[in-house]
């Protein structure tokens, strides 16, 4: 099944190391290339999904100026879970390329430069 693209980036953000919820909105922000801006909600939302789903745990708590700041991590179900997702994106990727590459050779066939 496809995973939908904040999921892939949160746990792509998590891979590299455990994050807590400003941590990750910055994140999947500069993997996104700016185009994703992650809302409180949606992240939150999204991280109790992938700890419900075995995907993520929390790695520790803090209290930072009187808030609790919780950190979450990728485990190896979730690092399973991006690799399958990698794999599927590559294969997708490899089949739409050959694709331009045999419509651009086709395009060379019949315009004769």
């Amino acid at each position: 099944m496809m995973m939908r693209e904040p999921t892939f980036l949160i746990l792509s953000a998590l891979a590299g190391k455990p994050l807590h919820g400003y941590g990750l909105i910055e994140e999947v922000h500069v993997l996104s290339s700016g185009r994703l801006k992650l809302s409180l909600g949606t992240l939150y939302g999204s991280l109790d999904r992938l700890v419900e789903e075995g995907l993520v745990r929390v790695n520790r708590e803090e209290v930072v100026s009187g808030r609790l700041r919780r950190y979450y991590e990728i485990n190896d179900q979730g690092a399973a879970a991006l690799a399958a997702e990698l794999s599927r994106m590559r294969h997708a990727a490899d089949l739409a390329e050959s694709r331009l590459r045999a419509r651009k050779a086709g395009e060379a066939a019949w315009n004769p430069a």
